[in-house]
């Protein structure tokens, strides 16, 4: 049976306009016999691109909402164990594997110090009611003190989860997957600078040029395109020195990875812009 691919960019910015999506390849089994064959296909294709979209924003929507809503509810729980929901979870649970995989180069600790960058200097920080979060100091407190025990989640006091560095590679991840499973097709799907894919790839693999930002972000044209079941991570901006909770000094000024999953080529594009004592995967390569 002769395979079809239907190309379908897709923006979905929602509310952030710096959270994009895209899939640009379904890959569709079927049979063309003339022209109301190619009506149907046609049709069909419109149909699973609009029946992704939806999946996509409908995630994409899920884990914006946790992190806006459950987060700040973490921190007011000044380190005692709080329920939170399956979403939040597996985004935590992602932050802490990549802390795992960098030996902490990527650390999700770094709430507090992320605040002080940002808005300490202009904005006076105001304590919440009733909560731990005094003064935008940097916690004694790494990765290893963040504690998930399936939905319960315990954080030390006076810490602030980041959640920025792994979400949205985690999320592609997730979002590549559920399309695939799906509808049975292949998918990629780009947050940002990270790509990730999941079923079949098109002849020659998936053209990242169609990616925007992400393809923007790939200098030199490498890799041009992403093989079945492979990922993309980039990382350019500017980041914070978990060991220190200040602004780190880049020893890389963009950092492309290629790994087996998403949440693996952001974690260590992240981790080899400020670091050059780290081991990559057996089957990830990266270009500085």
């Amino acid at each position: 049976m002769p395979t079809a691919h239907a190309t379908a960019a897709v923006a979905l910015t929602a509310a952030d306009p710096v959270v994009m999506l895209a899939l640009p390849h379904l890959v569709l089994a079927g049979r063309i016999g003339g022209p109301v064959g190619r009506e149907r296909m046609a049709a069909r294709h419109v149909l699973l691109a609009w029946r992704a979209r939806r999946l996509v924003a409908g995630q994409v929507a899920a884990a914006r909402a946790a992190l806006a809503r459950e987060l700040p509810r973490v921190a007011l729980a000044a380190g005692r164990p709080i329920r939170v929901s399956p979403v939040l979870a597996d985004l935590v649970a992602a932050a802490i594997e990549a802390a795992r995989l960098t030996d902490g180069a990527v650390d999700p600790v770094i709430g507090t110090a992320v605040h002080r960058s940002r808005y300490a200097a202009a904005h006076p920080w105001l304590p919440a009611c009733g909560s731990a979060v005094g003064v935008l100091d940097h916690p004694p407190h790494d990765w290893r003190d963040v504690h998930l025990d399936g939905s319960l989640l315990t954080v030390p006091p006076r810490v602030l989860l980041d959640l920025n560095a792994t979400s949205p590679a985690r999320v592609a991840d997730r979002c590549a997957t559920s399309v695939a499973s799906r509808y049975e097709v292949g998918a990629s799907i780009a947050i940002g600078g990270d790509v990730a894919t999941a079923g079949p790839a098109p002849p020659g693999g998936w053209p990242l040029h169609l990616l925007s930002p992400a393809g923007d972000a790939v200098r030199g044209g490498w890799p041009p395109r992403l093989g079945a079941g492979r990922a993309l991570g980039t990382s350019g901006a500017p980041l914070i020195e978990p060991r220190t909770g200040w602004p780190a000094e880049r020893v890389r000024t963009v950092v492309t990875v290629e790994a087996r999953s998403c949440l693996v080529a952001s974690t260590f594009a992240t981790a080899t812009a400020i670091r050059t004592d780290l081991t990559l995967p057996p089957d990830a390569d990266f270009r500085p």
